[in-house]
């Protein structure tokens, strides 16, 4: 009997372990007061009112953060910001500082890199897009393939109708694209 007791606890805490080390679980009050440390990789849930973990996962909170390779669906009630991300994230603001791949939808979209997708929101801006941005005011400091629908259309490298019909203006009203 005490064999099958001592193989039971061995087995459970090996199989507790391999949950563990996945890491399939964050919740967090801040970066510095959670379950598990900023620099573990959640592949699960991450619940907090400010979380910053790289992620795999559905990450659901105020302000959620993911540093370096990050993927997922990403829900903030205020803030999101990530360096690389791909998936879909969803605020208030959406900040990426080197690039993402995906559906960004806010108030406020910014993507200080590569976008490829698309950002629906009141303002977007992508330094390099390829994509769709659907909004207010629109910006793409350069766009290799893309198309904007908004009030305000912004692609600096567009030529003022020199290249009809693959760019059409640097600015324009409702429409502007670039293929």
């Amino acid at each position: 009997m005490k064999k099958i007791f001592v193989l039971l606890v061995i087995l459970t805490v090996s199989a507790v372990n391999v949950v563990f080390a996945a890491s399939p679980f964050q919740l967090s009050l801040t970066p510095e007061i959670a379950l598990r440390p900023r620099s573990e990789t959640i592949k699960g849930i991450t619940i907090g009112v400010w979380g910053e973990n790289p992620q795999s996962a559905l990450a659901l909170g105020i302000i959620q953060g993911a540093p370096g390779e990050s993927s997922g669906f990403s829900i903030a009630f205020l803030l999101n910001y990530a360096n690389r991300y791909k998936g879909i994230q969803w605020a208030a603001i959406n900040l990426t500082t080197r690039e993402f791949t995906g559906w960004q939808s806010g108030f406020l979209n910014y993507t200080d890199g590569r976008m490829t997708g698309l950002q629906t929101g009141t303002i977007n801006y992508a330094s390099r897009l390829t994509g769709v941005q659907f909004g207010f005011l629109n910006y793409a400091s350069r766009v290799d393939s893309g198309l904007q629908i908004g009030m305000i259309n912004i692609i600096p490298q567009n030529e003022f109708l020199a290249n009809l019909p693959g760019e059409l203006s640097p600015a324009m009203v409702f429409v502007n694209w670039k293929f």
